[in-house]
């Protein structure tokens, strides 16, 4: 027997896939009439599949604080998320213009500092932020830019307009999911990758490659990339090594490598000291060099920001990015974009509370239940009220909170998000969804066709974060006929 899609219903929410009950969206509607061909059975049964293959692929992430055994299967949802062509050309735009400011954004605060001059962004926003390192002023890297790599989220509200709701620019993670789950998609419905027409997302190793190879220092012809991790404890390690498979990249430790007394880094090998050109780094700037950040860091690299700062190796995403990464200076991005580039920003930001402003401060205290309270700089679901589905414990540990230090705190309103059709124990059932692409720039700019599309899998659930209970799902862009 067919599952119910003529039973769905995606109420008041924008649906991804559906324009209405029993009408799919133009993107959508052969992936609409071939599953609704198929029977309950079978579309079980392929879910099989897709979490077979998951265990053999061995496609985990991990949540930490849970002792041993903390690696679990990725959740995944066997129904592709569908955007058109169109739509997402515009979207890419968006996403270009964004990490180009971002990018000129930082740029210009650790030399010339003009955008705090012109009074675009105050500067106790800068001076408290915890990202901003002083040991970067001066320094400029390949092609301007300071986040090679950045994955920023986006939702959708239930009027169909899609914003930007945060910018991960630190090490954004992620972008291994979105390929290992175009790859279970296929097995899963190989019929309709012949008959649609999707953009496919399998290049990015090789564009991740090239971007990092545009960055090495002058005279490395050929250069040697390593991804440094901080081990097999890290959440995203899977990724780390994914990552460097695909690339024919070397997976390092901070052990493995070693910075000579002429500010030079060396991999260690069995055939002796290896020179090292770009470093993809997967570890935060505070644990990066013993020498210049935390002490007692055992994962990094003892004067890795000697060698970096002597212009000896590349290093991606350059220390010091995370100041763009401040949930209180992505309320500036707007107008970062007006200063910058003279344009008007392609894709809105999300209405954001700056409780370090009074006005701001006492409207969100007034209305903490009915708001979304991020901290500045957490991630992954870490630390975040969510007003409507929290209790009132919680509603007044945050207003102490905020009360106890204004700044690192924003808040901004609780959006219905946008929902996509998942298979559910029961059937097909609505969940919310949001969408990270991931952007590379080096010397040129390059935008997935989609992204990691992460589900809430928890009825009415906002909150997508693998390690607060999301899973994800593939992202078809289809591209038209001409």
């Amino acid at each position: 027997m067919p599952i119910g899609w003529n039973d769905y219903d995606p109420s008041q929410f924008f649906d991804e896939v559906m324009e209405k009950k029993g009408t799919p969206r133009k993107a959508s509607r052969e992936l609409f009439e071939h599953l609704k061909k198929l029977s309950s059975r079978d579309i079980y049964t392929r879910k099989k599949t897709a979490e077979a293959a998951i265990v053999e692929l061995g496609i985990t992430f991990t949540v930490y604080g849970e002792g041993t055994n903390i690696d679990r299967a990725m959740p995944f949802d066997i129904i592709p998320r569908v955007m058109c062509g169109d739509e997402w050309k515009k979207i890419s735009d968006g996403l270009s213009q964004r990490l180009k400011v971002l990018n000129m954004f930082i740029n210009d605060l650790y030399n010339k500092q003009e955008v705090i001059k012109a009074g675009i962004i105050p500067e106790d926003v800068i001076s408290t932020s915890r990202n901003f390192r002083r040991e970067c002023i001066g320094m400029t890297p390949a092609h301007g830019a300071w986040a090679n790599i950045c994955g920023s989220d986006l939702v959708r509200d239930q009027s169909g307009t899609m914003y930007v709701l945060e910018d991960n620019l630190r090490v954004p993670s992620g972008v291994s999911y979105m390929l290992e789950n175009r790859k279970i998609t296929k097995r899963v419905f190989p019929e309709l990758f012949k008959d649609i027409n999707i953009i496919p997302v399998d290049d990015y190793p090789s564009k991740l490659f090239d971007m990092l190879t545009s960055m090495a220092p002058d005279g490395a012809s050929n250069p040697e990339i390593v991804v440094l991790t901080p081990g097999i404890f890290n959440s995203a390690y899977f990724e780390h090594a994914f990552l460097a498979q695909q690339m024919g990249a070397e997976l390092v430790e901070g052990t493995d490598l070693h910075v000579s007394d002429d500010n030079r880094v060396y991999m260690k090998t069995i055939e002796g000291l290896a020179p090292v050109d770009v470093i993809y780094r997967r570890i935060d700037d505070d644990f990066l060099d013993p020498e210049v950040f935390r002490s007692d860091s055992a994962l990094g690299v003892p004067g890795l920001m000697r060698a970096w700062k002597a212009g000896n190796v590349a290093i991606a995403n350059a220390p010091g990015t995370g100041v763009a990464d401040d949930k209180v200076v992505y309320a500036y991005v707007p107008d970062m974009i007006r200063f910058y580039l003279g344009e008007e920003p392609l894709i809105p930001n999300v209405e954001t509370y700056l409780c370090r402003r009074e006005d701001h401060m006492k409207y969100v205290l007034e209305h903490l239940a009915e708001l979304v309270v991020k901290p500045a700089n957490e991630s992954g679901g870490y630390g975040m009220l969510v007003g409507p589905h929290s209790t009132k414990e919680q509603v007044e540990t945050f207003r102490e909170l905020i009360q106890q230090n204004p700044r690192n705190y924003i808040a901004q309103p609780t959006l219905n998000l946008s929902v996509t059709p998942t298979l559910t124990e029961d059937g097909i059932d609505g969940r919310h969804i949001d969408l990270r692409p991931f952007i590379l720039q080096g010397s040129g700019t390059y935008v997935t066709a989609g992204g990691l599309t992460r589900v809430a899998l928890k009825k009415g659930s906002l909150v997508v974060n693998s390690s607060q209970g999301g899973g994800s799902k593939d992202t078809w862009v289809i591209e038209e006929e001409v």
